[in-house]
């Protein structure tokens, strides 16, 4: 039988319930913020006193427990498909076009919601509870961000549904006020600044810490509903509405439209208005209301066929070009940035614009003085697309021909548009270089993020790639890491799975290290190419332009790039002290079928197969004695091609080279087992 202390509780946590709904969901507050928090105060007190009465969806169980080591990987319940866009009037009555053939005469109705601009994730709640928050990811798998989740004051954490098992997808978001109310924190604390609200959503849910998550303020809007991996009822609206009635928040701003001329009518005043939303939208949602009708218009490789996003024009403005300055990235490529009068686009005050590279200066007939027109589109990403005015005086800007910030070499390589510094210590190199040797698929070295990597090279610790491997559990323990809140050490334990980390880095394999060097235009994939024909570090190092050219996928632009590399002072003495670290340096190819069905013949993937994916349809041709190589060529036997498959497939083509679909490929593997 409940006492009297647990009834109060079990009654007072229904209460901030449903307050927060109020507050958060219904933006309809019935109490001062003040008598909220008394509320608060009140049940965190009572619930101290009777830890017998503990309920982990209790309102005050919103943030707690201590910072995490990292995100664990979550597979989705089924995939969280991106949509196919709509950039244009033509493009969007083209997407109508092909849902009126495809259900011929029958009529139907779009659903239309605003595209908010922040980041997908996926709820999941078990007997009413919020048992998972996962993350898009790659659609396939995301990560497990729960505890991030439970935070979010618009995401219930217990909610009476018909389901004992329900899942609930929708999108993360930051207003625009706290998101100008984070970057004054972050200025006055010294940090970087978040470049926009959607890079800031993302990273507020990511980091590791829930208490700072809780300390921002995230929405959470609901768009999909889904039981056993569909939409339980029969329209998309109706799970809308269900949505609300389960205590979620549904953007408000949608509407139920009879045809495309509705549609595009209604994307046109949402275009016009997005500027006085409190949120970043980027475009309309619509998709084919009735759930049958989706069924039956079905899915491509890539997107549902009966949904689409609209995407609104990119936002403009004008300003003057004050400088240009020189920005050196990981592969040493100088990048040159538009230092900007500031100006605001969209609702951001832009100051800093890309240019892309020094053809691009040309081809705008760009020099510092002129007027320019600076575009903020999809990811936010400022650049400079054309010179309105050029004004007398104007001066002419020129690429420099030494690294401006370490003094090396610089040189563009015929047929690149970058120029690259060519010193891997290089300061301005170096911590990209780093992160990128750390990451996951290179070296793997879990746990050394940006934060670490910063606090090791304002000390001195890392002036080398290769001085991860003197570091010391003393020397990382002590690393005092900036937080949003406050400061603190990186401790002996977290120093001490870091250093057993860079020990199992040494285990990696001969392609990791090499992808890891930063080799200009040697990626994951052409790293294991060259370790499997070379077999050491050493051959590398030696090979001549032309015994690198003879390896399949290695053209002359690689082979240059590599030779360069090798013969830049830095590099070789880099090299050398990984050698001396005990990295490995000789790799053994796997073994491959001395005979198969496919022996002698060389195939090119292109484009989405329907069931395989790229890996595994090589994994098959490679058991079956084949090749598979990255570009086509007179050498090519077969190109196996998918849908939306691009200039490969057109090559196949113009070479006459026979051309397999995925239902050929299997079915030549089975005629030959």
């Amino acid at each position: 039988m409940a006492t009297g202390r647990q009834t109060e509780i079990v009654a007072l946590r229904a209460e901030v319930r449903r307050h927060e709904h109020l507050y958060y969901v219904l933006d309809a507050p019935e109490i001062s913020d003040a008598d909220y928090d008394a509320l608060m105060r009140r049940l965190a007190a009572l619930e101290r006193e009777h830890p017998e009465y503990a309920d982990p969806d209790s309102p005050t169980r919103r943030v707690g427990g201590a910072p995490r080591e990292g995100f664990v990987k979550r597979r989705h319940s089924t995939a969280m498909l991106s949509l196919d866009n709509a950039l244009n009037e033509g493009e969007l009555r083209d997407f109508d076009r092909r849902v009126r053939e495809l259900l011929g005469s029958e009529e139907y109705a779009y659903t239309a919601e605003l595209k908010l601009d922040g980041l997908s994730l996926a709820l999941r709640y078990e007997s009413g509870s919020l048992a998972l928050a996962v993350t898009r990811g790659d659609g396939l798998e995301g990560e497990d961000v729960t505890e991030n989740a439970r935070t979010i004051r618009s995401v219930p954490l217990r909610t009476e549904a018909r389901w004992p098992s329900f899942e609930v997808r929708g999108e993360v978001v930051m207003p625009w006020a706290a998101f100008r109310k984070l970057n004054e924190e972050r200025a006055a604390a010294g940090l970087p600044l978040y470049a926009n609200p959607r890079n800031s959503a993302a990273g507020s849910l990511r980091v590791l810490d829930p208490s700072i998550t809780g300390a921002r303020t995230l929405d959470f809007y609901a768009y999909f509903l889904l039981v056993d991996g569909r939409a339980p009822l029969d329209s998309h609206w109706a799970c809308l509405e269900e949505l609300q009635k389960l205590g979620f928040k549904v953007n408000p701003n949608k509407a139920r439209l009879g045809g495309v001329d509705e549609l595009y009518n209604w994307c046109g005043q949402w275009d016009a208005q997005r500027d006085a939303l409190p949120y970043e939208i980027d475009g309309v949602v619509a998709k084919v209301d009735r759930l049958e009708q989706q069924d039956r218009l079905g899915w491509t490789a890539k997107f549902p066929r009966w949904a689409i996003a609209y995407k609104f024009a990119a936002r403009q403005a004008e300003t003057v070009l004050e400088d240009i300055h020189i920005q050196v990235g990981r592969t040493g490529a100088l990048t040159p940035v538009a230092k900007l009068r500031p100006v605001a686009v969209g609702g951001v005050t832009v100051s800093n614009a890309t240019l892309h590279n020094e053809e691009e200066i040309a081809r705008l007939d760009l020099a510092i003085g002129d007027t320019v027109v600076v575009e903020r589109s999809g990811d936010v990403i400022p650049k400079v697309v054309a010179v309105k005015a050029r004004p007398e005086g104007r001066r002419p800007f020129t690429m420099p021909v030494e690294c401006p910030v370490c003094g090396s070499e610089v040189v563009r390589a015929e047929g690149e548009v970058a120029r690259r510094c060519l010193n891997t210590n290089c300061p301005a190199r170096l911590r990209e270089s780093i992160l990128h040797f750390a990451s996951r698929g290179v070296m793997d070295i879990d746990g050394l993020g940006e934060s670490i990597v910063d606090e090791l090279m304002a000390r001195g610790l890392l002036r080398s790639v290769a001085d991860l491997y003197q570091l010391t559990a003393e020397q990382l323990a002590p690393l005092e890491l900036k937080g949003e809140k406050n400061t603190r050490k990186l401790g002996e334990k977290s120093a001490a799975k870091i250093m057993a980390e860079i020990d199992a880095s040494r285990r990696r394999p001969m392609p990791r290290l090499v992808s890891g060097l930063g080799i200009a235009f040697v990626g994951e994939r052409t790293a294991v190419v060259l370790a499997e024909h070379l077999g050491s570090m050493d051959a590398l190092m030696q090979a001549s332009p032309e015994r690198l050219q003879a390896i399949p996928e290695v053209g002359p632009k690689v082979a240059e790039s590599i030779r360069r590399f090798f013969g830049e002072p830095h590099n070789l003495e880099l090299v050398e002290r990984l050698r001396g670290a005990g990295l490995q340096f000789s790799h053994d190819a796997p073994a491959r079928p001395a005979a198969g069905p496919f022996t002698g013949m060389t195939f090119v993937l292109t484009g989405t197969l329907p069931t395989l994916t790229r890996d595994e349809a090589k994994a098959k041709i490679e058991a079956a004695g084949g090749k598979v190589t990255g570009s086509v060529s007179r050498k090519t036997t077969v190109v196996v091609a998918g849908e939306e498959a691009g200039s490969k497939l057109d090559k196949a083509r113009e070479l006459n080279i026979e051309i397999w679909d995925e239902d050929a490929l299997s079915e030549r593997l089975l005629t030959q087992e």
